[in-house]
């Protein structure tokens, strides 16, 4: 193999690498695994099960309609999931604000859902980046 081809090799294994590193590693700027989020299309329904142990994870909605979030302040146990279900005339988005928020961070959104789950007890405050009016706060005890 000459010298220029071995080197074109390891330039693009090197860019392969750490295209591989970001990946796994991802955009995150906290290695703080305090509650996980997710996007998902229409919603879903599903039966409430009966149970005689631990009290299972409640989900909460948070509508935005209308240029705001309803209700704009809630409070949830810790391993409760909020879903925003958006259905307005324009898009939004949810984005925590400060450090303890950090992690919530949805897509701008026109119609349909984010959920995250909150696992740490405290005070997480949001807004909707395109609209910094719109404001709320989750109280995780």
């Amino acid at each position: 193999m000459s010298i220029r081809r071995q080197s074109s090799s390891r330039a693009l294994l090197l860019v392969a690498v750490v295209a591989g590193a970001l990946a796994v590693g991802g955009c995150s700027s906290s290695s703080d695994k305090a509650a996980t989020s997710t996007t998902a299309g229409p919603a879903t329904t599903s039966a409430a099960a009966t149970s005689t142990g631990p009290a299972a994870a409640a989900a909460v909605t948070v509508e935005v309609k209308d240029m705001k979030f309803s209700p704009a302040d809630i409070t949830v146990k810790a391993g409760d999931t909020v879903t925003w279900k958006f259905d307005d005339r324009a898009p939004h988005a949810v984005q925590g604000i400060g450090d303890t928020a950090i992690g919530i961070n949805s897509p701008i959104i026109h119609k349909g859902e984010y959920s995250h789950t909150f696992t740490t007890p405290g005070t997480y405050r949001y807004l909707c980046p395109l609209h910094p009016d719109m404001k709320g706060t989750v109280t995780v005890q």
